[in-house]
């Protein structure tokens, strides 16, 4: 896929991978629609880089529909979506105030599993009624995981599952979409320096790194962002999972 003149759109795009993934694209000529809750912060990234900044709950039907349209009207049919929102909150199935809060439980699933899908859904429906371009690719799908969704921490398990959802219904959605030109891949992140890590103490940031093989730091959100870019560029990558975490394996806590 050619970069340069296509529509994209980049949800979770105020802030970490889902930001540079976006100024990266657009730094490749892309048209991107940014989306994030945080309406202020993703226009005004949108800004920066001469794209589109959407207030969007990527969980909700009539949100993603809105935000899909906008950015259609402004960029025509999307060509590659890039889902990047997510939470990750921490709770213990048995913890010291008793049971996990079934409502926080469905809420991780709602917004990393559901809104991942919603999202998908929606573009691919736009991707599949567009004409061909070029190279014959109709667009392309990039989901982001996690690697909780193979090797989950004690207090993940509602992360863990949303994540290992987004991981399991890669192939079976890209063999769907595969006779429409369309590709589906998912990146399953390592300890990426996002605000969320980055703001943790040194000792604990030191602690985490300590679990990596090599390179031993955190994971830089470019290097997201490049793999974005190189997946877009590898037509035979397809229907897989790719782990950015250099060789990380979590410990139980």
């Amino acid at each position: 896929m050619d970069i340069t003149g296509i529509a994209a759109v980049v949800t979770g795009a105020a802030s970490g991978m889902g930001e540079v993934a976006a100024r990266s694209l657009a730094a490749k000529g892309a048209k991107v629609a940014l989306l994030d809750l945080q309406a202020d912060r993703v226009q005004a990234v949108a800004g920066e880089i001469g794209g589109l900044g959407l207030a969007c709950d990527v969980a909700d039907e009539a949100s993603a529909e809105a935000a899909l349209a906008a950015a259609r009207q402004a960029h025509g049919p999307v060509r590659l979506l890039v889902n990047c929102a997510g939470i990750a909150p921490g709770a213990r199935v048995v913890g010291r105030e008793g049971p996990h809060a079934l409502a926080l439980f469905h809420k991780t699933i709602t917004v990393n599993l559901v809104g991942s899908f919603n999202m998908l859904r929606l573009a691919a429906a736009e991707m599949a009624a567009a004409e061909p371009m070029a190279d014959g690719e109709r667009g392309l799908i990039v989901n982001t995981a996690s690697v909780a969704a193979y090797e989950g921490q004690i207090g993940q398990a509602a992360y863990s599952a949303s994540k290992g959802g987004v991981v399991g219904m890669t192939l079976p959605i890209a063999r769907e979409l595969a006779r429409h030109g369309i590709r589906v891949m998912t990146i399953a992140p390592g300890l990426i320096k996002t605000p969320m890590l980055a703001g943790m103490p040194q000792e604990v940031q030191d602690s985490l790194v300590a679990t990596t093989l090599y390179p031993k730091r955190l994971g830089d959100p470019q290097e997201f962002a490049d793999l974005v870019l190189h997946i877009a560029g590898n037509r035979m990558l397809n229907g897989s999972v790719i782990r950015l975490d250099g060789a990380v394996r979590l410990a139980p806590r």
